[in-house]
């Protein structure tokens, strides 16, 4: 399968500048994980739900009537008499819901990872408790890129920050550390944790490469797979 999610992820960084204050960002890779379930075809439950549109996914990211922090994406029962919108590239509707039945959370760590460790790690258990917080046992799903190219640089308007290898790791010095701090941490509160490990320079022409798009296409494949079926289980 052409997995959409992975497709879009790769596209944060492939061929321009990726900028890392871009809020949307996260919930652009986020509603193509519903495309991909749906294409799987592995819940007749989510397959139903979809093609009825009795479900969508959450243009707002949270319930109806409910207070909370924000995901990246999540999915659930559409509110009665507010119409479902389709939108170009996506497959699954949007619209207000009045269930989370599965939340996203995204987080793309490109450089300076270690010093982001702590921030990284409790803004995503907060999360997972959040779409837990107003009921409905929803699944809840991390999504962590981690870059391993030997050189990066970021943007912050019309300055650069380049990484040197010493004051300023590269990487691949911090990527092998960071997921197995992260990681551990975090599994706990999610259904399942999808890691991205990628390569991504963010210098002109801007390229990017998974670590190896085999493993990646076989995990992602499998995370798939059990969201599914946990999806039947629960709806």
């Amino acid at each position: 399968m052409n997995y959409k999610l992975l497709s879009r992820f790769r596209a944060l960084f492939e061929g321009h500048k990726y900028l890392h204050r871009r809020s949307n960002a996260g919930d652009q890779v986020a509603s193509f994980l519903y495309d991909d379930m749906l294409e799987l075809g592995r819940s007749p439950q989510f397959v139903a739900a979809v093609h009825t549109q009795q479900s969508v996914i959450n243009i707002a990211n949270v319930a109806v009537g409910r207070t909370a922090r924000r995901g990246d994406g999540s999915f659930g029962e559409r509110v009665p008499n507010v119409a479902a919108v389709l939108v170009p590239d996506n497959l699954v509707a949007l619209g207000s819901v009045a269930t989370v039945d599965v939340g996203i959370e995204v987080k793309v760590l490109a450089k300076a990872m270690i010093k982001q460790l702590d921030r990284v790690g409790t803004d995503m258990i907060n999360q997972a408790s959040e779409f837990r917080r107003h009921g409905g046992n929803p699944i809840c799903i991390g999504i962590v890129g981690i870059n391993r190219a030997n050189s990066y640089v970021s943007f912050e308007g019309e300055r650069e920050y380049a990484t040197d290898g010493r004051k300023s790791p590269h990487p691949s010095q911090e990527a092998e550390q960071a997921e197995r701090r992260l990681l551990p941490r975090i599994q706990p509160f999610f259904d399942e944790v999808i890691t991205l490990r990628y390569l991504a320079t963010n210098i002109s022409p801007f390229p990017f490469d998974w670590v190896d798009a085999v493993v990646t296409e076989t995990e992602y494949s499998a995370s798939l797979t059990r969201i599914s079926r946990e999806y039947e289980k629960r709806f």
